[in-house]
């Protein structure tokens, strides 16, 4: 049976959310996991408590449960023991301070490589070598991770993905003994979480949620609207790159992310994917 409490709780995190209030039926079933997918948060900073290898164990199997593309599981979890190894990740992500005190780090990969050899080991031929493999496994690696999060939230864990590991895919993939056609996807911080955390605010679904056909007509009013809303809710400590972009006097998320992506991004990871051996054609 749902909480009562379930109900609002939902309401209120997706009003939070996306600026709108929707209809949740008190009688429907599972409202309490839908108020911890509605209430999700972002954990930065984690308690001085170790991560049970055993919980952890169960948690990476709950999300290898999830489901994989025709049942090919393309998707792997490396849990980062290795102290040496855990301090060269931080290195190459200073910015990514976090990642020195979670208690647990995780590493999920696009895995390409299994049925190539699954194929070889069954004497078959393997004229799949092209950019649907590349995909299918990245499409994996991702629902197993948003797998990850669900379980590890369940238990009372706070995560934070660390997507940025692939500006640095080829020094993660030396450090990691990754492969060929086995490539990083995202990192993932794993800890008790030392505070409540925050919801973020997300566009509203008149951007995000079509009916029928694609339609993005009043985009710049509907994005316009979000960074208002956002920054009442949530604003920016500082502003991105000043230095390269100058200051505004308003600052919101559609500035930030066209300052983010205004420079180059992990320009070299195509090149990056064609030496780990996927062909992208």
């Amino acid at each position: 049976m749902s909480n009562p409490h379930s109900t609002n709780t939902v309401r209120d995190a997706l009003q939070r959310r996306f600026g709108e209030t929707f209809a949740v039926d008190e009688k429907l079933a599972g409202l309490d996991e839908l108020a911890r997918i509605a209430s999700r948060k972002v954990h930065r900073y984690y308690l001085e408590r170790d991560v049970d290898p055993a919980l952890l164990r169960l948690l990476c199997a709950c999300a290898l449960s999830a489901p994989s593309k025709s049942d090919l599981q393309q998707a792997d979890i490396l849990i980062v023991e290795d102290a040496q190894t855990r301090r060269t990740l931080c290195e190459l992500l200073p910015d990514q301070t976090w990642m020195r005190t979670a208690p647990a780090f995780l590493v999920f990969l696009a895995n390409g490589r299994r049925i190539m050899e699954v194929s070889a080991l069954r004497g078959k031929p393997f004229p799949n070598d092209h950019l649907d493999l590349f995909f299918n496994a990245s499409v994996d690696a991702g629902i197993v991770l948003a797998t990850f999060l669900r379980a590890a939230e369940a238990v009372g864990l706070g995560c934070c993905p660390i997507s940025v590991i692939r500006d640095h895919a080829a020094r993660v993939s030396e450090l990691l003994a990754l492969p060929p056609r086995v490539i990083p996807v995202a990192g993932m911080c794993v800890g008790w979480p030392a505070a409540t955390g925050t919801i973020s605010p997300r566009l509203s679904l008149a951007s995000t949620l079509h009916r029928d056909r694609y339609d993005d007509s009043g985009l710049a009013q509907r994005v316009d609207e979000y960074d208002q809303r956002r920054a009442a809710i949530d604003p920016y400590r500082a502003q991105r790159d000043v230095a390269h972009w100058g200051t505004t006097p308003f600052y919101g998320w559609s500035e930030d992310k066209a300052r983010q992506f205004g420079v180059p991004q992990c320009a070299d990871f195509g090149a990056f994917v064609r030496k780990q051996g996927f062909r992208l054609d």
